[in-house]
């Protein structure tokens, strides 16, 4: 029985078996880099998804809670931890720094952090305490989208150096299938077809490894904005809490 030719299907996976058995060394070498370097960055993207992930939702859990308070550091003052916010460390770390700049003001901050501080009789800031406070808030906000960035580099490295690192392998097998043909002298495609399949090999890894790295890239790094503007947005928030409530005027 003859099949026709459009039902007769061919499997990529031996393709691609083939194609890699006529690759030259260096051809073979530049697949296993690539192949490594598509687990690593699978790796970094599902990691850095969930660790997003994380960082909304308990984002937007401390801010809830925050924005409930009766007063800026209300939340600090019950323990309350949100780890794995950019918003929370901004918070903890300005808290910290809040009571130092008491402590050096000469003001006793176990009287304000172990209970409730009532509307009178508050310790107040000057603007020089005041500027520390906004400081620590400014330098935290900053090594938080450090953090969220951690791991970045390599998505946008390999977004740039597979397809290349793919065509200089391509270039490779190419350059040596004509030259094993100029070596035999005989101008045969047959002889230069496996070469230059196992070649092309390479170009077709590469952009595997490319084209879901440069997806994963736009779309953590969108995401890594959005929980940043959100950081520096709710320090600039806090900052001003704290100036209603303890920026000495007179």
């Amino acid at each position: 029985m003859i099949i026709p030719a459009f039902f007769r299907l061919t499997l990529p996976l031996a393709n691609i078996n083939f194609a890699y058995s006529e690759s030259n060394l260096p051809g073979k070498l530049i697949v296993w880099i690539l192949f490594a370097g598509s687990v690593y960055a699978w790796s970094v993207m599902i990691s850095k998804m969930n660790e997003l992930y994380k960082a909304r939702r308990e984002s937007s859990r401390f801010l809830a809670a925050y924005r409930k308070g009766p007063h800026p550091i209300s939340l600090f003052l019950k323990r309350g931890k949100h780890e794995g916010s950019p918003l929370y460390a901004v918070y903890a770390q300005t808290c910290q720094a809040l009571s130092e700049s008491m402590t050096s003001g000469g003001v006793d901050p176990s009287d304000l952090f172990m209970g409730e501080v009532s509307s009178t009789g508050r310790p107040k800031l000057d603007a020089v305490q005041i500027s520390n406070v906004r400081n620590t808030a400014e330098r935290t906000v900053v090594d938080a989208a450090l953090m969220l960035e951690h791991s970045m580099g390599f998505l946008a490295t390999a977004t740039t150096a597979a397809p290349f690192l793919g065509l200089l392998g391509t270039v490779w097998g190419v350059m040596d299938a004509f030259a094993g043909m100029a070596v035999t002298g005989q101008a045969m495609l047959a002889m230069v077809a496996p070469g230059i399949s196992g070649a092309l090999l390479t170009t077709v890894v590469g952009l595997l490894v490319a084209l879901p790295s440069v997806i994963g890239y736009n779309t953590l790094s969108n995401q890594i904005r959005r929980l940043a503007v959100e950081t520096d947005n709710f320090a600039q928030e806090f900052i001003c809490d704290i100036e209603r409530h303890f920026v000495n005027k007179d």
